[in-house]
């Protein structure tokens, strides 16, 4: 009697093909007699979330048919054909990397499931014979927005995870552990295995982080705020441009597909000349987090100011003529909800933020024949209507958010790295120093004056 051929089918979308694309393929077809590899067409990759694919589908058949252990190839382009080909092409084994760990056992009833052991080390030699190479990022950092970064990361063609810096030896190893990537426990090892820092650290450890990839002649990426001074600011930029360097404030909602339709909506006219501007973001923290107990950085204003004062820079300008700070404070002195006036010569604007205090949390932004309101989370942009003086006139505009939304700063980020600078207009430098400058006068005012 014959023996039954094993048949294994892997997925995948195989961009700037590498040998992390290698080893998958080569181990999958060690699990069995016979290899379906499937690829994913640019439109499917675009509904499941991925961006920045640069190679075409043909570009991509043809370097997976290179490697010689494909039997057959097939193209995936549509949700659901997963369960569909394992049953049309009598599948025994489904794998796919580690990366994507639980989120296939759904076909175990139908046949095994294989999660293979994901390439940590993505090295540059093989990514040099192509124009754009797979950039390396190292994260600095292993709290909450470090963990949403790595499965975003994963959805933007073009870069890997390659690791973790963390001076706390047992924090790097836990996170590291969870999301199959490498620690490093010493700095210079960290920063000669990848091309890009992602700064995730506390606040107050921005400055002394970014300069640090700079010196090193690494891309950054660093979440909000920036830095905490407006001098800080100004250094680190003339840093980054000195050494031909990116470096990039990670607020998502500039980035954020529908937030850029909503701008350009504000400023088209069609709610006449923006007189006001009103943002609110906020969120009950525990009392006993790092956000309500971190007496010098913690508070409202430093963790969400940056996301209620971005819409206001962006309609008004950085040229204020007034602003005016008021807070409401728990009893360690940190600020459990923040109000900040400013007043702008064309008009008046105001940001709110809370860690201890809830409010309702929407943008709006009022005109001369219209506004614009935005329900939360605003700062997530997918949904806004437009108001006219007419009540039964409104105006609604909807664009996909993705995930957490990361994705879409990593890909901006990544269009930079590769001299595509449409998109620079998002998040200038200008806005950046202005954020930084705001915050120093928050820490002046609210901080050092009580002593």
């Amino acid at each position: 009697m014959d023996k039954k051929l094993v048949k294994v089918i892997t997925y995948g979308t195989f961009d700037l093909f590498h040998q992390g694309h290698y080893r998958l393929l080569q181990r999958a077809k060690q699990l069995g007699d016979y290899l379906i590899v499937g690829i994913t067409t640019e439109s499917y990759d675009k509904t499941r979330g991925k961006l920045s694919v640069v190679d075409s589908i043909m570009t991509r058949i043809e370097n997976v048919k290179k490697t010689g252990f494909a039997d057959e190839i097939i193209i995936e382009d549509s949700p659901g054909q997963k369960f569909s080909d394992v049953k049309k092409y009598n599948i025994d084994i489904f794998t796919v990397g580690s990366d994507w760990t639980g989120q296939f056992d759904y076909l175990k009833d139908y046949c095994k499931v294989v999660y293979l052991e994901r390439t940590k080390d993505i090295s540059s030699t093989m990514l040099r014979e192509k124009k754009q190479h797979i950039q390396r990022i190292g994260i600095v950092g292993t709290g909450r927005i470090a963990n949403r970064f790595i499965p975003e990361a994963k959805l933007v063609s073009g870069v890997t995870t390659q690791g973790v810096y963390n001076p706390h030896k047992e924090s790097a190893l836990q996170f590291a552990q969870k999301w199959d990537i490498n620690a490093y426990t010493e700095k210079e090892e960290f920063y000669q295995e990848i091309d890009v820092v992602y700064i995730a650290s506390p606040h107050d450890t921005h400055y002394d982080y970014i300069k640090e990839a700079l010196a090193h002649g690494k891309n950054v990426i660093c979440e909000k705020p920036l830095v905490l001074k407006k001098k800080q600011a100004e250094e680190v930029f003339s840093e980054a441009k000195e050494k031909e360097l990116i470096l990039f404030e990670g607020i998502k909602t500039a980035y954020c597909p529908g937030f850029q339709k909503l701008l350009g909506i504000a400023c088209s006219g069609m709610i006449g000349a923006v007189r006001n501007v009103e943002a609110c973001f906020t969120k009950l923290e525990k009392p006993g987090s790092r956000e309500r107990t971190d007496r010098l950085y913690g508070g409202s204003f430093f963790e969400l100011g940056s996301y209620v004062m971005f819409p206001i820079l962006k309609l008004f300008g950085t040229e204020y003529e007034e602003i005016a700070f008021d807070t409401i404070d728990d009893e360690n002195g940190l600020d459990l909800f923040t109000r900040v006036s400013l007043r702008y010569p064309s008009g008046v604007a105001t940001a709110t933020c809370g860690l201890g205090v809830k409010s309702e949390g929407r943008l709006l932004i009022s005109g001369t024949l219209g506004y614009i309101v935005v329900e939360a989370p605003w700062w997530k942009t997918s949904y806004f209507e437009v108001h006219y003086e007419d009540a039964g006139r409104i105006d609604k505009y909807s664009e996909i958010f993705l995930g957490d939304g990361l994705r879409y700063e990593i890909s901006d980020f990544l269009a930079l790295l590769n001299h595509n600078e449409k998109n620079a207009f998002k998040l200038t430098r200008g806005d950046s120093i202005a954020l930084a400058g705001i915050m120093e006068k928050f820490m002046n005012e609210k901080r050092l004056g009580r002593g």
